[in-house]
């Protein structure tokens, strides 16, 4: 108990300075008090959300940053306070399917992925047909230059023919923000024996900056009037 009052007793005494080396300390560590504390970042899943919150200017009337950091997340935040740190007040992830990539998976599989997860075009209707139309006893014939391979399938009921496998072939899946347009990439799709079905990605991951250009042109538009008037800054 006395060894406790006497460490009270030596806290209550005043701080005080050294210099040394022509640097300043202190007898003591001090906290200041008049500091800006982190904030709870508020989560949300669309682009949509981020503007009506900034429009708002719910918490304040700062300008800010958008920073948007893949095609999946996008963070805002305000300045550099005096002590050299920032706030992020509210942050989107996408909510996106699952997609299977660089991996083999049944036809039946690969067919309602690519329904489900994938923008409607062109390219998506003949891979659709060409997994539609292999024979499952023996699928594939091989016949494979490294660009077309040449698969055995059925032309109506009895009758077999030959289906060219397109490759590349060009694809937009969903991979970023609903509210942006899907970047299209090329996938090498692969067949092999047992109706087995595999999509690679084959872009070198283009897409990625694509969509990233995507979202901040999406901002650019939505807050055109408060990236004029220096309240917004868009970064990716």
């Amino acid at each position: 108990m006395l060894k406790e009052f006497i460490q009270y007793l030596l806290d209550l005494k005043r701080p005080e300075t050294v210099e040394a080396l022509g640097n300043t300390y202190s007898t003591r560590s001090l906290h200041r008090l008049n500091v800006e504390h982190d904030v709870n970042t508020i989560e949300i899943q669309s682009l949509s959300g981020l503007v009506d919150y900034i429009r708002s200017n719910f918490d304040h009337e700062r300008p800010v940053m958008i920073h948007v950091e893949s095609p999946t997340k996008v963070n805002v935040f305000d300045a550099l306070n005096d002590v050299n740190d920032r706030r992020t007040y509210i942050k989107a992830k996408a909510l996106l399917p699952n997609i299977r990539f660089e991996q083999f998976m049944s036809r039946e599989a690969f067919n309602v992925m690519l329904q489900a997860c994938f923008v409607g075009s062109p390219s998506k209707e003949k891979v659709l047909q060409v997994i539609g139309s292999i024979v499952e006893e023996n699928s594939v014939t091989q016949q494979d230059d490294g660009f077309t391979q040449r698969v055995t399938a059925k032309q109506g009921v009895a009758t077999v023919g030959f289906e060219n496998v397109p490759n590349p072939v060009s694809l937009k899946p969903f991979r970023t923000f609903v509210e942006v347009t899907q970047p299209e990439s090329d996938f090498i799709l692969r067949l092999r024996e047992g109706g087995q079905v595999g999509l690679f990605e084959a872009d070198g991951g283009a897409w990625e900056l694509n969509a990233m250009h995507n979202i901040k042109d999406y901002f650019e538009k939505q807050l055109a009037d408060l990236v004029d008037s220096k309240k917004v800054t868009i970064v990716a």
